[in-house]
């Protein structure tokens, strides 16, 4: 789960899903809050361990491939995409459940991540955005809360909404940063972990609540969501012939992991 929200593409929600322990994790998340709080904490530790393990460890693979092969890394992510929304169609039925205003509501996801992806770019990554004003703090705990939420949600990773919101480069190079002892970063971590817990304190009920009692409705919108999701991390066309060869392989390879992953 770690490893899959460092990318955007396939979320920590969609791994829980397919490795059967989706449930049990979103009832875990909500009883933090709750007085089962010691039967959640016990259950969320080997997780959170583990994806702190995966984080720490490839934040500096994934913020080298984004810096040195941009476009090619983000044709796999693309990939990835593309290769998920099969199984949110399967998961849904949408061939027998879905009816006009599901669609509308497919419609609606789809506008959504295009309304917020054109208000919104990925920054240059540097030491210079460390230093943190008023309404960088703002976004950096917006965009964490909205990371937590969507990554408790089958289907919308949550390094994908941070690169909705302009900020997933800079978080990458912050961790990694932080993992070289550079402590300059941890403001700005501080600042994003807030709004992680944030999300995690206010979504996880009502999802739990919207998945088990407008599950077909839920789906609709997550899967207008990870389409919409194509246009914010497509990253352009490539420039020269080897590159358009890469970025097609590492496209298909995207697509297969994700169909892999959601055939088991």
């Amino acid at each position: 789960m770690g490893t899959s929200d460092l990318v955007p593409g396939i979320s920590g929600g969609t791994i829980a899903l397919l490795l059967g322990i989706y449930n049990d994790f979103i009832r875990a998340i909500s009883g933090l809050f709750s007085k089962h709080f010691v039967a959640s904490i016990r259950f969320l530790i080997p997780i959170g361990l583990g994806m702190v393990l995966a984080i720490g460890s490839l934040s500096k693979l994934i913020n080298y491939l984004l810096s040195e092969f941009h476009i090619p890394t983000m044709f796999f992510f693309t990939g990835l995409i593309i290769g998920i929304i099969p199984f949110l169609l399967k998961s849904a039925n949408f061939k027998a459940t879905f009816s006009i205003k599901h669609y509308l509501l497919l419609i609606l996801g789809i506008a959504i991540i295009l309304i917020i992806s054109s208000l919104s770019g990925e920054e240059s990554v540097n030491n210079s955005h460390f230093t943190l004003d008023f309404g960088l703090i703002i976004k950096y705990f917006l965009a964490g809360m909205c990371a937590s939420s969507a990554m408790l949600l089958p289907g919308i990773s949550g390094s994908f909404m941070l690169l909705v919101f302009g900020v997933y480069g800079t978080i990458m190079f912050a961790i990694s940063e932080f993992v070289s002892f550079n402590f300059a970063a941890i403001p700005l971590l501080i600042t994003v972990g807030c709004g992680v817990i944030f999300g995690f304190m206010f979504s996880s009920k009502l999802i739990q609540y919207l998945l088990s009692q407008h599950t077909i409705t839920t789906y609709a919108l997550i899967i207008g969501l990870v389409i919409g999701s194509l246009y914010a991390v497509f990253p352009g066309i490539p420039t020269h012939g080897l590159e358009w060869l890469i970025s097609l392989i590492v496209l298909c390879i995207g697509v297969f992991i994700s169909q892999k992953l959601s055939s088991e």
